[in-house]
């Protein structure tokens, strides 16, 4: 029987839920707005030992407080080909079968509809692998790059809002090939990959590194950037873009590229800088 949480969603007013958390997160309300951090840190139990600032009084919205920095030593990186780009919890990875990528038990999305219909785009991760990574409300909200890359394209794709939490993901078909998602296109020495950033109901947008906030607008037509003709260069670690309320992060890989590490499973608690595999 269907979850009736996840059945719900199909009825409520998501884009209007998501407008009014997005007034609401980027408002500045001075002791209310700090009313509002603390008690959203006593719900989650967030470490603000580890922030940049720990002092929550100095947080003029609570959007400048959920994407807070960390501290320069929170977060140290493996020394691995590929490191976990965001603190979270593994969804699911491991191969793209065909073109099919695993959801949850029951459901797979193709990789054309994630990255926005691009046939061509999809094809280079043929038979390659992913990993979906969950970030839930009390985690870090900046995402960094799994390895150098140099950046050629991002991709807005419109879409839906629902929330992308285990229980959703198990009752949506092709959940993160139906939310909205900024796709990036990186390329290395071992060859392309992508980080899609998947928005979700209440994430009031995404931004990244290179080109600040995306959505909104929120458009009905996919929208592109090219950045072919720059020397737009990350580097592992290196912070690439971040949600504005939390969602999920999808990383594809062509075949023969990553190893993934063989302590990995599904809702396995990761950290940003922690060994995600090696090259094969």
């Amino acid at each position: 029987m269907a979850d009736p949480a996840v059945l719900l969603q199909y009825l409520l007013p998501k884009q209007a839920i998501t407008w009014f958390a997005g007034k609401v997160a980027n408002a500045e309300a001075g002791s209310i707005t700090t009313g509002i951090i603390r008690r959203f840190i006593a719900r989650y139990q967030v470490n603000m030992a580890e922030a940049a600032n720990p002092d929550i009084t100095s947080y003029a919205s609570f959007n400048a407080f959920f994407t807070r920095a960390l501290r320069s030593d929170a977060r140290p990186l493996a020394d691995a080909a590929y490191i976990c780009p965001v603190d979270g919890a593994i969804s699911q990875f491991g191969a793209i079968e065909r073109d099919q990528i695993f959801q949850a038990k029951g459901h797979a999305y193709s990789t054309t509809a994630l990255v926005g219909g691009d046939a061509a785009l999809a094809d280079q991760f043929r038979d390659g692998s992913f990993a979906t990574i969950y970030l839930s409300p009390k985690d870090y909200h900046r995402i960094h790059m799994p390895c150098d890359g140099r950046l050629l394209r991002m991709i807005y794709v419109p879409g839906e809002l629902f929330s992308v939490n285990p229980a959703t993901a198990r009752g949506v078909p092709g959940l993160f090939a139906r939310n909205e998602r900024v796709v990036c296109v990186f390329e290395n020495a071992a060859g392309p990959f992508v980080l899609t950033l998947v928005g979700a109901t209440i994430v009031g947008s995404m931004a990244t590194t290179w080109h600040g906030i995306v959505n909104p607008p929120r458009t009905k037509a996919v929208r592109e950037w090219r950045y072919d003709d720059q020397q737009i260069l990350l580097k592992k670690g290196d912070e690439m873009g971040r949600f504005l309320l939390g969602s999920t992060v999808v990383l594809l890989f062509p075949r023969e590229q990553v190893r993934f590490n063989p302590a990995w499973k599904a809702a396995l608690p990761v950290r940003l800088g922690d060994v995600m595999g090696n090259g094969v």
